[in-house]
């Protein structure tokens, strides 16, 4: 384990780094993010992408890692939250894996609610990877992350340009499945295919015209007239169940 160190002001450059990571524009520059909470930083731990632990003066919480403490003033200038945890962690971002044969694609997903549920119902299910849109919400968005309750670190999630990457998935075989309020196959009848992509939408627009001409076929799920349409982090979570049956 490095050298503790002990940080009382927020003008210490080290603390005001740590503070930029909650902007994506830094996220993306350094290729690290923050987690709160202990079973974040359990979770990054076990997989390799803890790189600096921060605690509040005072706790008592060890992991083999470079510790720092921080005073309570420290640690609440550092957190996104009201009433911050007094663990935080420094990750590296994940490292991207080949595509598997289950793909989930998201076109534009905007919420960190919605994509962390999507995240969590991927695992459960067996998605092999996630891609997001290049315009969708940040994957280590503060929210996004403790909406996937650590489940991000357990799934390949990349991001593409989804036209691009649809046409050579179609070219590999792949079954593209694109997704729609009526139209197409009901979920119950879609036969199983060994590399499937399911192509999920916007939460107010849903899928992109353009991304639903390059698709192979279209699935729906029944549901009650009255019901017009389901979130977008539901629909998806009963689609995955249904095709992992």
């Amino acid at each position: 384990m490095g050298d503790v160190m002990l940080y009382t002001s927020t003008e210490n450059k080290k603390i005001k780094y740590i503070k930029k990571l909650n902007k994506k524009k830094y996220r993306d520059e350094y290729n690290e993010f923050l987690i709160e909470g202990e079973h974040l930083v359990i979770e990054a731990y076990k997989c390799g992408l803890l790189k600096e632990l921060i605690l509040e003066e005072g706790s008592n919480f060890n992991l083999d890692i470079n510790t720092s403490y921080v005073t309570s003033n420290v640690l609440k200038y550092i957190s996104e939250l009201d009433n911050p945890p007094k663990i935080i962690g420094i990750c590296n971002k994940k490292q991207e894996k080949e595509i598997g044969n289950k793909v989930l694609l998201l076109d534009d997903i905007q919420d960190p609610g919605n994509l962390g549920t999507i995240i969590r119902s991927s695992v459960a299910f067996n998605i092999d990877t996630i891609v997001l849109s290049t315009s969708s919400v940040d994957l280590y968005n503060s929210k996004v992350l403790r909406a996937t309750q650590g489940m991000i670190f357990n799934i390949n999630i990349i991001e593409r340009d989804l036209k691009e990457l649809i046409i050579k998935l179609k070219k590999d075989g792949y079954k593209i499945y694109g997704t729609k309020v009526n139209g197409g196959k009901s979920l119950k009848n879609v036969e199983k295919s060994e590399k499937f992509v399911i192509i999920m939408g916007n939460e107010g627009n849903g899928v992109k015209e353009d991304i639903l001409n390059l698709c192979s076929d279209y699935i729906y799920i029944d549901m009650n007239s009255a019901c017009e349409s389901l979130n977008v982090g539901v629909a998806t979570s009963i689609i995955l169940y249904e095709l992992n049956r």
